[in-house]
């Protein structure tokens, strides 16, 4: 009888630590960027097509806007369920973190500079290809790193739209958020609700 019992406890015990150790959550973080990003860039394409006024270029501002509360409703949401997170989780958001950082300040300081319609949406796409890639690598989750790969091919078909072509960009962009943020976003979160 004693036996039994230490058995129940130990496999008890097991669950615990496997509850505890189960596949990082976040899975809400990529579509939190994703549509944000791929429907301002869209709506930018758009303007410019259709006005092409200098205001114009600044839509991709409500990228941060929209995307950066969403970011923080969704790690609450996350903390406030597990109520820890893993070095994955944290390397995997701090590595997010620059990379928005980098893709807002490197959007601003191109704006100003002139350069925008050369190098942005590579620049942004190369990004987020590299941190999707990155992120499947480090989950071990293969779709993740496939459309990574993908996303930095597309990205590269940016560069052949120079000069008056160059608002078409922002649809490769937008392109290449769907291919590394949406569709892996919903088969992540898929996995984790399979997975839980």
């Amino acid at each position: 009888m004693e036996n039994q019992q230490n058995e129940l406890d130990i496999i008890t015990q097991i669950r615990g630590e496997v509850r505890g150790n189960r596949v990082p959550t976040g899975e809400n973080l990529f579509l939190a960027w994703g549509y944000p990003t791929a429907f301002f860039l869209i709506v930018e394409f758009a303007a410019l097509i259709f006005w092409n006024e200098f205001w114009c270029e600044w839509i991709w501002l409500g990228i941060p806007l929209v995307g950066a509360p969403l970011m923080m409703y969704f790690l609450h949401k996350d903390y406030e369920r597990t109520g820890r997170r893993t070095l994955d989780q944290n390397v995997i958001l701090q590595m997010w973190i620059y990379i928005g950082f980098v893709s807002c300040v490197g959007g601003t300081t191109m704006g100003f500079a002139g350069v925008f319609e050369m190098l942005y949406c590579t620049l942004q796409g190369l990004l987020i290809s590299i941190g999707c890639l990155m992120t499947g690598l480090i989950l071990r989750f293969r779709p993740k790193t496939v459309c990574g790969i993908i996303g930095t091919a597309v990205t590269f078909l940016a560069l052949f739209f120079q000069g008056d072509q160059w608002p078409w960009q922002l649809l490769i962009a937008a392109v290449v958020t769907i291919i590394t943020l949406i569709i892996p976003g919903h088969m992540f979160r898929r996995y984790v609700k399979h997975y839980n």
